[in-house]
């Protein structure tokens, strides 16, 4: 495996370590519907959080979360809607990011809830 994909399971395990301890539970990672990637679904109380995970080794660049794009928006959502359909679920579905950031020797995470609307 490439190192920046090592480092991006590193990110995305560090991700899901953060949000056990703050009560979440994993449901699935690592979700693909066609295109689109749904890197963690999580589910705290009745809301089904959609996350993508952004690891960066320095915010050199700009904060991990800015690299969101529209393109990538479409697909999560087309990701969850499908999901949601296949599962039958019936919860309330937000979109959140958490960044990964190293800085030095430790990693400083970031959750963004609600990170996006999509209508």
């Amino acid at each position: 495996m490439a190192e920046h994909n090592e480092f991006g399971k590193l990110g995305e395990d560090l991700a899901v370590d953060y949000l056990k301890k703050n009560g979440y539970e994993i449901i699935e990672r690592n979700w693909f519907f066609q295109k689109a990637e749904i890197d963690i679904i999580a589910q705290k109380n009745n809301i089904l959080a959609v996350i993508e995970v952004k690891t960066r080794s320095n915010s050199d660049f700009g904060d991990p979360q800015n690299f969101v794009n529209e393109k990538k928006i479409r697909l999560l959502v087309k990701a969850a809607d499908e999901y949601v359909s296949f599962k039958n679920l019936d919860f309330m579905v937000r979109f959140d990011i958490i960044s990964v950031t190293k800085n030095a020797t430790i990693c400083e995470i970031s959750h963004l809830k609600d990170a996006f609307y999509y209508f």
